[in-house]
């Protein structure tokens, strides 16, 4: 007979698997871009719906006809720049030095942090940097959810340190458009913290398999251990039960199909489930992303493109067909 082989359960490249620590992501690096423009943006997902689209693509068997796509919704109202933050490299990383803050800042900031009374800081006054970040919040107020908290973020601009400065100088305390970022076609990386299921057994957390009827004491745990039964503890990379979602993940490389600026040709009849009507600008995304409903989903320009190819799909009609059952 031929070698049982059993691999083991569950990839290591994320551990540990335990609960993220907000509910939007944390991005860390950022592609690197020759123009001086902001690298990422950010939406509330509203749901999923599908598109016809006419398949445009040099080399798709279908090239010429009509097909239909699985679509993400992400409602991205504008986002509105708070602060320009100056980073300095070293060699433990780079490391803040100073923070200009805009004078109109929005009131409803202040659920979110303690705004300062005033700002004696100028942006000629600073010197010695290396970098240039510009720290913006969301609009929540326009979606139509009922939620009243912002969410504060960084995005890293492109350019030289000269060109970041003044592309920056021009975005404080100024609402910033997706439109003025991503266009129809481009590709995008996504960074949401997935849904949450709670506390999970190894069956449906890590998938092993389900023991005979006549095993003792247990069927759907991780079976014998082999020559680790000897032991006085367990190995962590055992699949065992424990925290499932709700764990930060990016997503590389999902293509913009449209950006619609009318919200009434993204609304079904009755609304999305769970999210209720659009009304701002919304992004449609090929295929799903991580998260649930009303969560913010970050998107930025993809750090590892794998394709040149500008041709995508051109949308000629997007389902408004009740999801209400």
């Amino acid at each position: 007979m031929p070698t049982t082989k059993n691999p083991r359960h569950g990839s290591m490249q994320f551990w540990p698997r335990k609960r993220a620590k907000r509910a939007y992501a944390r991005v860390r690096s950022y592609a690197q871009a020759k123009e001086a423009k902001l690298l990422g943006f950010a939406g509330y997902k509203v749901g999923m719906t599908h598109v016809v689209a006419k398949d445009d693509r040099d080399n798709s068997l279908t090239k010429g006809q009509n097909i239909v796509i699985p679509t993400t919704i992400i409602e991205c109202p504008p986002l509105k720049a708070a602060s320009l933050r100056f980073y300095k490299t070293s060699s433990t990383g780079s490391r803040l030095v100073s923070e200009i803050l805009s004078k109109n800042l929005d009131k409803t900031l202040s659920r979110k942090l303690v705004l300062p009374k005033k700002d004696l800081k100028k942006i000629e006054d600073v010197k010695d940097f290396d970098e240039v970040r510009v720290a913006v919040h969301t609009q929540p107020k326009m979606i139509g959810t009922g939620r009243k908290k912002p969410e504060l973020f960084e995005l890293a601009i492109g350019g030289k340190k000269d060109e970041q400065v003044a592309y920056a100088k021009e975005l404080l305390g100024k609402e910033i458009k997706v439109s003025d970022i991503f266009s129809d076609g481009m590709y995008i990386d996504t960074h949401a913290i997935t849904k949450s299921k709670g506390f999970q057994g190894p069956v449906k957390r890590f998938g092993v398999g389900i023991l005979p009827k006549k095993s003792e004491k247990t069927k759907r745990g991780p079976g014998s251990l082999g020559p680790w039964v000897a032991h006085a503890h367990i190995q962590y990379r055992v699949a065992k039960a424990g925290q499932m979602g709700y764990h930060q993940r990016t997503e590389y490389n999902k293509q913009i199909l449209k950006i619609e600026e009318d919200a009434q040709k993204v609304n079904p009849k009755g609304g999305f489930v769970n999210y209720g009507l659009v009304k701002s600008t919304a992004v449609l995304v090929h295929g799903s992303v991580g998260g649930s409903k009303k969560r913010l989903i970050r998107f930025n320009v993809p750090i590892r493109p794998t394709s040149t190819n500008q041709d995508f799909p051109q949308v000629t009609s997007i389902s408004l067909s009740s999801q209400q059952g």
